[in-house]
């Protein structure tokens, strides 16, 4: 996750509230968007199937989440707070469209045993990130490594879809992300304390792009217990 610097004059002191709490209530609005969104639209399949069955559709799908985190983090320091808001709420529902399809392939069951379990994952990692004494920095460039060697594996399996290579990038995947979870955890502990003497509008654009880092971090989690326990459903 990227640092970022606040360096605008205080206009009023922030509240007591830390970053990561902040980021914490960002993330799970996030979440319950995407969740809603995801369950009205996979409501409609004949609506999914058109613009999945579509290149342009789906184009248009990855492009406007791609360029929505990227707008989000380069502009974070100039845009109104009131932007970011619409930012990470239109990129969650983005997301939650982008998902909705994962309600025709995987049963209720397996859905909400991938969710809980990430839920608990994902927390025992955040808890773990705040109490421990140990300086996380230094997981940075391994997790870095594990998450470029998380993409070439599959774009590899995409080539000769071996079942097996799935469920092992599955497994890593899970691993890294829970180690980035924990990561990204204490990094936005540590920016809390340098943000402290921030004004309120730099504090709330900095708690929406840690939320959305936290969120992206969960959502993987999610995604590749996902793959995991529909695969085990299926044998």
């Amino acid at each position: 996750m990227e640092q970022y610097n606040i360096n605008a004059q205080p206009k009023s002191r922030v509240n007591t509230n830390s970053l990561l709490k902040n980021a914490y209530l960002w993330m799970a609005l996030g979440l319950a968007m995407t969740g809603v969104v995801a369950a009205l639209v996979s409501a409609n399949p004949s609506f999914l199937y058109s613009v999945y069955s579509s290149f342009l559709g789906l184009f248009l799908v990855v492009g406007i989440q791609f360029g929505l985190v990227i707008f989000l983090s380069s502009r974070l320091h100039t845009m109104k707070v009131s932007t970011a808001v619409i930012c990470f709420m239109l990129y969650s529902a983005v997301t939650g469209f982008s998902l909705s399809s994962i309600f025709l392939v995987y049963t209720g069951a397996v859905i909400t045993r991938a969710f809980f379990s990430a839920c608990l994952m994902f927390a025992g990692m955040g808890l773990f990130a705040m109490i421990t004494k140990k300086n996380l920095n230094s997981w940075g460039s391994y997790l870095m490594m594990g998450f470029w060697g998380i993409i070439i594996a599959s774009v590899i399996n995409m080539i000769f879809r071996a079942g097996w290579l799935d469920y092992v990038i599955s497994f890593i995947g899970v691993a890294v992300f829970l180690g980035l979870t924990a990561w990204d955890t204490q990094r936005i502990v540590q920016m809390g304390y340098q943000a402290q003497g921030a004004d309120e509008d730099s504090y709330v654009k900095l708690s929406i792009i840690s939320a959305l880092t936290l969120y992206l971090d969960f959502l993987n989690i999610f995604l590749y217990l996902l793959r995991i326990f529909g695969r085990s459903n299926d044998n």
